[in-house]
Order: structure tokens, then sequence, then C-alpha cells
């Protein structure tokens, strides 16, 4: 409660104290108040109203007088020295990209890095991810601890003449954009990150049409064509390589490499990494050649079955030889129901542990999809490419050839795979260190594990958002 005091000055000369005054140990702020009257029927104070006086007999002629009011606000009334200091400035991104790991996994190591950047800027960010409910983005989206929500698909299939399905492709990516649309609505970003895919296309055309601004980021060596039709309309294209440039508006273009996971970014030690694989290996775990086979997130039916026709053979003939095999979704009950158990074989649909699988490899056998790509040179591991034929543009033939020009992969193409050449290329490879370590040394050195923090970096300034320093 406030409490009122007075004193009287008897001069009218003393100065006169006119702004408030605060203790510097306590929050009670007093405020001074100076009144002036005089010994006649009224006295006065500013804005306030006329009052009578009682008449004073007996007195000197009519003298000033001032008196001084303190009001002292103390408790939960007393406003605080120091001003509260404003909320963080919130920043919200949809993104969008899925139907393969190869378009996902980008949009979440770019999210990783947005939310670290934006948070050491002061920023409070949201994420939300569109994708199909049955694409492999419903469940890794999840997984990585961001929001998901699931929009009808407008997949076109290929060959384009030769599918009766894709008469339907207008309605069903009215009927996409229609729900990417109220969804964008109620989340409001601030911008639309498109990583490529079918999934990609319909969510920043909403975003479009709803004036949010897009930026898109390609993973191959040559653009898919959802990224071909979203350039013309996208603020800033983010690139992986310098020959994709040509394919695009030059100056919306930043070459920064491929987005990877944080997770593959950190190191983990082989002996670690192997024990989570084989936690039986003991004192052989440090002296093991593992071979992590991986068939892309759908698996590989060329690749599994030239490994199935060759790995028992390999397990024998080498005591000291590991293999993690990816089999992929569809391939897995059938490649279970034929390879014998073995300590030294870890036979798996999906392989969660990412970060785990490249650290205990020796050698990589795989696909060659921009990321799986991206990610041997990051963790500098030598590798052998079988690149899809079926792949869009043929893109996986191009990515596996610029891997062997600039981190000397071997390439095998599927008229040329099978169990003897796949197991001739693995055993040069682990037979000879100094090729290993050479190859490693190529993949390191063009390896960019900083692209997602660049592409971070470039979506919060074009949002206006603080950057970190």
């Amino acid at each position: 409660m406030a409490t009122l005091t007075s004193s009287y000055l008897s001069s009218p000369f003393s100065p006169l104290l006119l702004s408030p005054s605060s203790s510097p140990t306590t929050t009670t702020t007093t405020t001074t108040i100076i009144i002036s009257f005089t010994n006649a029927t009224t006295f006065s104070t500013r804005n306030a109203r006329q009052v009578p006086l009682p008449l004073l007999h007996n007195r000197p002629p009519p003298q000033r007088f001032l008196c001084c009011l303190a009001v002292d606000h103390g408790g939960a009334e007393a406003s605080s020295p120091h001003p509260a200091a404003p909320p963080p400035a919130e920043l919200r991104v949809a993104l969008a990209g899925g139907g393969t790991g190869g378009h996902i996994y980008p949009a979440i190591a770019i999210a990783d890095d947005l939310r670290s950047a934006a948070a050491a800027a002061d920023a409070a960010p949201r994420f939300l991810f569109l994708g199909s409910a049955s694409g492999i983005e419903a469940s890794a989206v999840p997984a990585a601890g961001y929001e998901f929500a699931p929009v009808p698909p407008s997949r076109l299939a290929r060959p384009l003449l030769l599918r009766p399905s894709n008469l339907l492709l207008p309605l069903r990516l009215l009927r996409s954009v229609a729900a990417c649309l109220r969804v964008l609505r109620d989340f409001r970003p601030d911008v639309v990150v498109g990583t490529g895919g079918y999934v990609a296309f319909p969510v920043c055309l909403a975003a479009l049409i709803l004036n949010i601004t897009i930026v898109i980021q390609e993973q191959n060596s040559f653009p898919g064509l959802t990224n071909r039709l979203l350039a013309p309309f996208a603020a800033k294209i983010f690139l992986a390589f310098n020959a994709c440039v040509k394919h695009f508006p030059k100056k919306k273009c930043f070459v920064y490499g491929n987005p990877v996971r944080l997770a593959l970014r950190r190191f983990t030690s082989k002996v670690v990494a192997r024990s989570h694989f084989f936690p039986k290996a003991g004192a052989d775990g440090k002296a093991a050649e593992v071979v992590l086979v991986l068939g892309g997130s759908i698996g590989s039916a060329a690749i599994n079955i030239a490994m199935l026709n060759m790995y028992y053979e390999m397990l024998m003939e080498h005591k000291n030889r590991y293999i993690i095999w990816q089999t992929g979704a569809e391939g897995y009950c059938e490649m279970e129901s034929l390879v014998k158990n073995n300590r030294r074989l870890l036979l798996a649909p999906f392989l969660n542990a990412m970060d785990m699988a490249y650290a205990a490899a020796d050698v990589v056998v795989s696909r060659a999809g921009a990321m799986t790509c991206t990610e041997i040179l990051a963790t500098g591991k030598p590798s052998i490419l079988i690149p899809s034929p079926t792949a869009t543009d043929d893109h996986q033939t191009k990515n596996a050839y610029i891997m062997a020009e600039v981190a000397g992969s071997k390439v095998l193409t599927e008229d040329e795979l099978d169990s003897s050449s796949l197991a001739t290329a693995i055993d040069e490879i682990l037979g000879d260190k100094n090729l290993m370590a050479e190859m490693s040394e190529k993949a390191l050195s063009v390896a960019r594990p900083n692209a997602s923090v660049e592409i971070a970096r470039c979506i919060l300034s074009l949002v206006n958002k603080p950057t970190p320093k």
C-alpha cells in the first residue's frame, strides 16, 4: 500500500525536487509532489480542483508555503529498474521432401541446423514436415523429433506416356494442393523448404498460392523434375554440385554441397561402433574387416542376390571379416529365409543407427543415390557403387561416375554385377591398405560436411531473422 508523508519548506527559495527517486537496494520508488499555497482562502495544486480553506487570523501577511508529499510505491506494485526483455523472434519453417530417404534426410539435416542457428540467435523456431502417410518420411520425421502432417500424394508414374494412371494426375494434384493449403494456412510458415521428390511439388505450389517464400535444395548432379518446375519461383536454390548450376537461374544458385545429418558429423570410434552391431566380437572386433552393404531405403534386388551368392564363402574364407547387410524393406523377408545364421553377419531391413554403421565400416557397397554418396564422402569411406538403372533421369549413374572421379570409388553396373565381380572388388579394396587410405583421403578432401549450416544461415537471412555470429 502507498504511504503519504509531508514536510514544509520555510523559504520560497529552497530548491524544488520534481523528479522521482528510487533506492538502489530495494524495489520501492518514491515520488515527490510539490504543493504551493498561501494563507489565503484557497490553495492550488497542478491539475487539482480549488478547495476552500478557513481564514487564518492573527497571522503575518500572506506568505508562500511549500509542501512536499512523498508517495512510496512498494511491494508488488513496484516497477523493476530493468525492463523485461522482449520475447524471442518466432521462426516457422515448413519442409517437404520424401518418397525416399534421399529426399527426406536432407530436409531433416537442414531443420537440425536451422534449429541450432535460430536458438543461437535468440529466435524461437518451430518446424512442420509435410509428406505422404505411406512414405519413409512418416516414420523418419517423428523419429528425428519433428512434427509431421500427412497430405495426399500426387505421384507422377514413369514413363509418362505408358502409364494410364497419369490421366488422373491433375485430380490427384488438385486434391493434394488443397490439403497443403489448409495445413499451411494454419501453420503460417515464414518459408517453405523443398528438397525434391513428388511430395515437395504440391506443398511448394500451395506456398506460392499463399505468397509464402520458397527455397529448394537439389541433391543430384542433374536436377529432378520437381525442382526444375519450381526453380523459376524459388527465392534461393541450394545445390550439391557445380555442374548443376547450368540447369537453373544462376543468380539464385548457391553451391553448398548436400546436407548431412548431424549424427554423421560426430566422431564415433570403430571399436564402439562395431560393438554396437557385434557385441560378442570382443577383441576380434578391433582387427576386423567390416563390409557395409546398403540397398537404399527401398532395397536393391540385384545387390541382395549378388550378396546371397557370395556372403557365406566370403565369411568362411576371411575369418576376420564381418558383414552389416541392409536388405531394404521389400527384400528382407526373402533374404532372411535364405541366409544362414552367422555371428559375423547382421541382416536388417533398415538401419536406424547409420552413424554407427558408417563408423564401423571399412568399405561400403551401395547404390549411388545422392545422399548415400554424400554420406560416404562425409565419413571418408572407400566405396563400391552399383547405380540403379531405373533411377529418375539416370541420376545414379551420373552420381557414381562423379564419385569415381573425385573419391576413387569403384563402379559396377548392374550388367557387370554378380557374386564374383562383387567379391573381387571387395577383396581388392580390403586387401590393399594403401588403396584404402588413398580412397578415404580423397573422399574427405571433397566432402562438405557443413552444407546444412550454410543453408540454415542463408534461410535465416532470407526471412530477416537474426543469424548467430
